[in-house]
């Protein structure tokens, strides 16, 4: 385990102490461990969740639309 000396501001303590007692955690090193593996959930490499992967292999699967020009794909889309 790692000890850090770390300075918030008022409002970072304030939430802190709101998301520690929400999830009953023992103390701010509790809640501050739950934040960032929130946010690290969905901030680092989403690449390689397994969901990512699976959506992957799906689009994978599909067959490509040819499309040519950029006028081809303009009247593919229905931007014309």
């Amino acid at each position: 385990m790692v000890q850090a000396v770390i300075n918030i501001q008022e409002n970072s303590n304030r939430i802190l102490n709101i998301v520690k007692a929400k999830y009953g955690l023992r103390n701010k090193s509790d809640a501050i461990d739950l934040v960032i593996n929130e946010y690290g959930d969905n901030f680092l490499e989403p690449e390689l969740r397994p969901e990512y992967i699976e959506k992957a292999k799906e689009i994978m699967k599909q067959k490509p639309i040819h499309i040519g020009t950029v006028d081809d794909l303009r009247t593919h889309l229905g931007i014309d």
